[in-house]
């Protein structure tokens, strides 16, 4: 098997949710309060909560509590490792589509000589 992040799972489990992927994405530009994180979802705060829950378990968000706020960071760390991860998956099937065009083309070569 090959070596990976042992979070990769709750990582792209994290990431399954389109609304905790626009929450990680307006995290990308900045610290935010919660408050304003759960506004454009529409959702109840206790439903925003598990989100982040979700997300931080994953280690995609780190939050800090203030007096009364509580702010969410972004951990941009955690996609690094999630992107150089598909990179390597997508050059192992690169490399498989290219052999198999290769095979193709000789096959092809062959049926041209008869």
């Amino acid at each position: 098997m090959a070596k990976h992040d042992p979070n990769l799972s709750l990582i792209f489990q994290a990431l399954s949710d389109p609304t905790r992927r626009a929450m990680l994405a307006r995290l990308g530009r900045d610290a935010i309060p919660v408050s304003e994180l759960a506004r454009p979802t529409g959702l109840a705060l206790p439903t925003v909560m598990r989100h982040l829950a979700v997300l931080e378990h994953a280690a995609l968000i780190f939050t800090r509590k203030t007096g009364r706020t509580r702010l969410c960071f972004a951990r941009p760390e955690t996609l690094t490792a999630t992107a150089l991860w598909l990179a390597e998956q997508r050059a192992v099937w690169e490399q498989r589509t290219d052999r198999l065009e290769d095979l193709l083309t000789t096959f092809k070569d062959d049926n041209d000589e008869i």
